[in-house]
Order: structure tokens, then sequence, then C-alpha cells
């Protein structure tokens, strides 16, 4: 059941680079159906629904991605999918959308926000971890943080060092570390450390506040034009939600989660959250692997088959196939620019 003052926001902007050839511009990673046969933020917010009805769900985006996106969501209100005017990072974003909420619903309205690209392994325990970070921001008028318990020293996330315990499961935010190296990163799972998932909930007024008070690269423009997303996008400079407000803000609570979530960034991540078979190969479209283990083929149209080989990662779509390893899929970036413009925009 949703709480009436509770309202979703989904950021769902940029354009997945990291999943070429499949995604481009025009089809970014959050419109593929990457980890079901449904698009991601579809699953996400499908996922959320028993959290705020869609009537108090915001989705974030591109400008280009408003008509793709109402379209896989026609229940969601067309002026609840808002597009952002050129990409600034997450602070602008977020502090527009509580701005926005707070002119409709008042200062005491909960947000909660999410990405519209991660999987879930376990839903309810997600909503249920949503539910209890919503109860303490509003309890402690405090900006929260779901931080996900980690299951590897992943060097491509951020962390959070909890610090002293305010209640039981609620605790202060020491820091926040930006993805570390390997070395460092083991060293903090070890110390109990918590990954940065990206989930924040607090009362819109409270993080309006803090953004007066902390921020700005914002603050200005939120008192100036609050009423024109192109005035406030123009107005405002470039930051993160976690630089800008969290890491300035003695405001800030951490719960601990534990949902099986990960932000699938890479194509190797899809071993991790697809569906397997015997031998370990996470697949879509017609594939045949023979004596093949633990790759990940993504066969859009066309037939893949391996034979004989381990830890690659194979997208086949439109005359186009990439073929690396697991270990390398996260440079696919660095790969797409320095491919020659006609093969990028080929696919």
């Amino acid at each position: 059941m949703s709480a009436p003052n509770h309202w979703v926001v989904v950021l769902a902007g940029g354009v997945g680079s990291r999943f070429w050839p499949l995604s481009t511009p025009d089809r970014p990673k959050q419109l593929l159906p990457l980890v079901s046969e449904r698009p991601l933020v579809v699953d996400s917010i499908d996922r959320l629904r028993a959290v705020a009805d869609v009537s108090r769900t915001l989705i974030l985006t591109n400008v280009s991605l408003i008509e793709p996106i109402a379209a896989l969501l026609p229940d969601v209100p067309h002026g609840n999918i808002i597009g952002e005017p050129k990409p600034l990072g997450t602070g602008p974003a977020l502090a527009w959308a509580a701005q926005w909420i707070a002119a409709r619903d008042g200062a005491d309205a909960v947000m909660i926000s999410v990405h519209a690209d991660w999987a879930i392994g376990d839903a309810d325990g997600f909503r249920a971890a949503l539910r209890t970070a919503a109860s303490v921001a509003a309890r402690h008028e405090s900006l929260v943080t779901v931080g996900v318990v980690p299951t590897r020293p992943d060097p491509g996330l951020g962390y959070i060092q909890p610090d002293g315990e305010l209640e039981p499961g609620v605790r202060r935010v020491a820091r926040f570390v930006e993805k570390p190296d390997r070395a460092r990163a083991e060293a903090m799972c070890r110390e109990g450390f918590l990954w940065n998932s990206g989930i924040f909930v607090w009362r819109v007024g409270d993080f309006l506040d803090e953004i007066r008070a902390h921020t700005p690269e914002i603050a200005p423009a939120l008192a100036t034009h609050h009423n024109d997303i192109g005035a406030f996008f123009a107005a405002v400079r470039p930051i993160t939600v976690d630089v800008g407000v969290l890491e300035r803000s003695k405001r800030v609570l951490v719960i601990a989660g534990d949902f099986g979530w990960d932000d699938v960034g890479t194509w190797g991540a899809l071993r991790r959250v697809r569906e397997r078979d015997a031998a370990g190969n996470a697949t879509s479209g017609e594939v045949y692997a023979i004596a093949a283990t633990d790759n990940v083929v993504h066969a859009e149209k066309g037939t893949v088959i391996l034979y004989g080989v381990s830890d690659l990662v194979v997208v086949a779509r439109d005359g186009v196939v990439l073929v690396t390893t697991v270990a390398r899929s996260s440079e696919l970036k660095t790969l797409v620019d320095a491919l020659p413009r006609r093969i990028r925009e080929k696919a």
C-alpha cells in the first residue's frame, strides 16, 4: 500500500554508452530489455507502484526521451515525465524535482529518489528499505541514503562509511568515498563500508533547506527561476547531489539495505543479474553455446554461436558485432570514442 504523501522520483537520463552497440542516444540503456524481457525503466516503475501512486511518480530524463518513455508507461501522467534541458548532474535535477513536489504537496512530502537502470533481486526487500528510509527521514528531519551491503570489493562503485548509531539500524554518515582502487575497496568492505547506491530519501522541505544552506551552485536559481525549468537549468552550475549537498550537510543518515541491488553498469554485469544456463552463460536472443562457459551474449537479430570459449561478451545488432571480455566490458566508452563516426553511428 502506497503512502499518500510519498513521491517517487526516477532518474532516467543518460545515453548508456557502456552498452554500445545496443544502446544509442535515441535508445539508451534505460529503454532496453537488459535484465528481463521489458525495458529497465518499465521494470523500475512497476517495482515502485506499491510505494507511490503513479500520479506521485516523476521521471526525470532527456528531453528527447519524453515521448518514448510516455509510450512505454502510458499510465504515468505525461506532465510527470520531465525533460532536463541539458545534463548538469543529479544536484540540479533533484532540486528541480523537490521544488516541483513542494509546490504541489507541501514541504512535508517525502521524496524517494532512485535510478531507472538498476536490477533488484528482492523487490519486496527493496520496497521495505524505501519505506523504512521514508519513516527515518520524516522522524529525524534528515536526508537518508540506503547503503547497500557489498557483495564484492567493486572499484567501480562509490562507498559510504557509517558513523555513530542514532537508533537501531540508523547511523550517521562519516563520509562518502568515490570509486576507490581495488585494494582500497577490499579494505573498505572489511571495515564495514556500504555501497553508495544512489537511493536518497527526504522530506522535500528538508532537502531544499540544505540546498539553500550549502549549495551555491543551485540555490540562487531556485529562488529566482522556480517556475521556469529552462531558466533554472541555464542558471545552475553542474554538480552531483552527493558533492553539492550530502557531503556538505550534517543531516545525513544511512540505513543498510540487502536486496540484490546491482547498478547494471556494464555488459559484464549481466552475468550477475540475468538468468544463466547450466554452464553459466547469460544469453538473450537466438544463442547456441557449445562447450562455452560464463559468457554474456545479446543477439538482437540473427544467431550467435559460441564454441569452446569463456568469459566473453558478444553483442550482435544490425550488422555490428561487438566481441570483448567480461573483464574489459567496463571500458566500452573508451572503445566507442576511438571508433570512426560511421561505425559509432551505424549501430
